[in-house]
């Protein structure tokens, strides 16, 4: 059997998104995939709210930190064979040469870390990215990737990240 498929998830922040889409992957594609985060600016500490909802879904969250996508850029770095950006902010902006030329998408989700309201309604974006977030991650480790050629590959993960994601919409349900 081959190594993991080492996938990173970058956001601008890495506090939220990102770190979420870590633990998801690391639970979803054990064995499979082996998953890291990092940010273009970290903000130094995974936010509280990522903790939390985390924890609630019983995920180890010890060792997640708020890292510099530098990190994965040097010498003795994992060798990356997916790239996901999480934020539309980290998908505009020039990233470092990642060792390994990984395959990389655009998965935006909207940004908790930044959503205002009550402290239900904040933690209910955290909720939607999760939903989001492992909705796509679903599919990506539910695809035959070693019997794809490299441009149907990336067709599907340009496709998973236009998954049109069912909103929370409270008069939907009624």
């Amino acid at each position: 059997m081959q190594r993991p498929y080492n996938v990173l998830f970058l956001c601008t922040g890495n506090s939220a998104r990102s770190i979420i889409a870590e633990a998801i992957l690391n639970r979803e594609g054990r064995g499979k995939f082996k998953a890291y985060s990092a940010g273009s600016q970290p903000k130094g500490a995974p936010h509280p709210y990522t903790l939390d909802l985390l924890k609630k879904m019983n995920f180890d969250v010890s060792q997640f930190r708020s890292k510099s996508w530098n990190e994965f850029a040097q010498p003795g770095a994992p060798e990356l064979d997916f790239v996901f950006t999480v934020c539309d902010n980290a998908a505009n902006e020039t990233c470092p040469l990642w060792p390994g030329q990984p395959m990389t998408a655009h998965w935006g989700v909207p940004d908790p870390a930044v959503a205002e309201g009550t402290e239900a309604e904040v933690r209910l974006a955290f909720a939607d990215a999760f939903r989001m977030l492992n909705n796509r991650i679903s599919i990506f480790v539910n695809l035959p990737i070693a019997s794809l050629d490299k441009l149907t590959l990336q067709k599907q993960l340009d496709s998973i990240g236009m998954t049109k994601d069912a909103a929370a919409d409270p008069a939907s349900a009624a």
